[in-house]
């Protein structure tokens, strides 16, 4: 019988702050990666799958291209170079805000890729139609094999555009994960991304990239999560703004934190965080490797 099952990667890229992470956690359903108004939010290349009778598709979040300055940046684009390699299809996001031109040599890399692209103009809720149309006539001269979808994720305005010309595109194969699998991250990781969102939100400069959240312990009782958290952090003066005057910094990234560990969790949490100081942690090969940003 003939496989009419579709199956592949979507695998999606582009510079920071354009919304790839709001465009994921439309396209899944579930809020898989963090999303906030600063760069750089997303470290690690995280999977949503989303599976329907005869389709599969497992979409890839991947950081926001940067030129690096430190070893965990210099890991964060291998990430994205891993995800052009081994795309089905490539998803990228662009805006109405940044200029086109940015990090121009992904563009090159993308002109000569063998699979589809997908490009997404995205936030054209915050433009106009003609600023809209000039920039589709832009990215179709850069990419004229690209299809091109002006949408909005944070509106999820025209995202049954971007499906339908993701399902068109996926090659013909067997689901490559169960059908009851929605990422291939556990719930140690997310717990340690939603106290990492939470560090983002609440500290200013250079705090947000000094941290490294590590969940220690996750116990699983019938009734509750016993998590136990670290937040590491690269000199003591840093340590001292994370924990803030009497401890209410370090309380407010506490409870934010369990509130939408509850949620994500759908159980109670009972949530401890340390602090401690590791000034090498974004440089040390080791480091980057237990924490997940390099392989063994």
């Amino acid at each position: 019988m003939e496989n009419k099952h579709r199956s592949g990667f979507v695998n999606i890229i582009g510079n920071p702050n354009v919304g790839k992470s709001t465009l994921m956690n439309a396209m899944v359903g579930e809020k898989l990666s963090i999303v906030t108004a600063k760069a750089q939010t997303t470290r690690h290349r995280i999977m949503g799958i989303v599976n329907g009778e005869d389709y599969q598709i497992v979409y890839s979040d991947t950081p926001g291209i940067l030129k690096p300055n430190y070893r965990l940046q210099q890991n964060m684009m291998n990430f994205v170079d891993t995800a052009i390699g081994d795309a089905d299809i490539i998803l990228y996001v662009t805006d109405t805000v940044e200029t086109a031109d940015k990090n121009v040599e992904y563009v090159d890399k993308l002109k000569k890729i063998g699979c589809p692209v997908i490009l997404v103009i995205n936030k054209i809720d915050i433009s106009d139609q003609a600023k809209v149309l000039e920039l589709m006539a832009w990215w179709k001269e850069q990419l004229p094999k690209a299809i091109i979808i002006p949408a909005s994720a944070q509106e999820k305005f025209n995202l049954d555009s971007v499906f339908s010309a993701i399902l068109e595109n996926l090659p013909f194969s067997p689901a490559w994960y169960d059908k009851d699998t929605f990422t291939d991250k556990n719930l140690r990781f997310f717990a340690s991304e939603i106290i990492r969102e939470k560090i983002l939100l609440n500290y200013n400069q250079e705090i947000p990239y000094s941290c490294q959240v590590e969940i220690e312990s996750f116990k699983e009782g019938s009734e509750r999560y016993d998590i136990g958290a670290v937040i590491y952090v690269m000199r003591d003066s840093q340590k001292g703004i994370i924990i803030g005057k009497k401890g209410e910094a370090l309380k407010r990234v506490g409870t934010q934190s369990r509130i939408d560990m509850e949620e994500f969790f759908e159980k109670k949490v009972f949530l401890s965080i340390y602090v401690k100081v590791d000034p090498d942690w974004r440089e040390s090969r080791k480091e980057l490797r237990r924490f997940g940003y390099e392989e063994a």
